[in-house]
């Protein structure tokens, strides 16, 4: 495997650096107290990666067995315990802990033990989370969706739910 082709041409670099410190206020807040924080969105990356903090709170939450066709999915877990889908089984994981699922790897997440937990979810290319992310927040406050609106909200975000 060889370094892919150059992103920057310049000769003397630019000053072009974000930093988000570590006290900023999460970006989104779910109605059952989750919290998301954006640390690096597609759109920032050019497309690159997007890294989101993802912060459970007590609430037993996250999405069940799923994949993307477009994005791979990785997980490095922060803090308390977090049980993962590998494809095979859900395993519980704690602080330091790392999945990562390729395209189309069948894979969920969930804070089951009823204490707080952290996450970071790194997603490449960088698709844009942001918008499902917020959907899903949009839906968990009490907006409503026909059937078709979810299954066509899904797709647009390349979701792909497995039974």
């Amino acid at each position: 495997m060889s370094y892919p082709p150059p992103l920057y041409d310049g000769d003397r670099g630019e000053v072009s650096a974000t930093i988000k410190p570590a006290g900023a206020e999460p970006d989104l807040v779910y109605p059952n107290g989750n919290r998301v924080t954006y640390l690096a969105t597609g759109h920032g990356t050019g497309g690159l990666f997007g890294l989101y903090r993802w912060e459970f709170s007590e609430a037993v939450s996250g999405p069940g067995a799923h994949f993307h066709r477009t994005i791979s999915e990785s997980f490095y877990i922060l803090t308390g315990e977090v049980s993962v889908y590998d494809g095979r089984a859900w395993v519980t994981t704690r602080p330091g802990d790392f999945l990562h699922v390729p395209p189309g790897g069948l894979h969920g997440f969930r804070n089951e033990s009823g204490a707080p937990a952290s996450m970071l979810l790194h997603f490449a290319p960088g698709a844009p989370r942001e918008a499902y992310f917020e959907g899903l927040a949009a839906r968990a406050e009490g907006e409503e969706w026909s059937q078709e609106q979810y299954d066509a909200f899904m797709a647009e975000h390349d979701n792909h739910w497995v039974d």
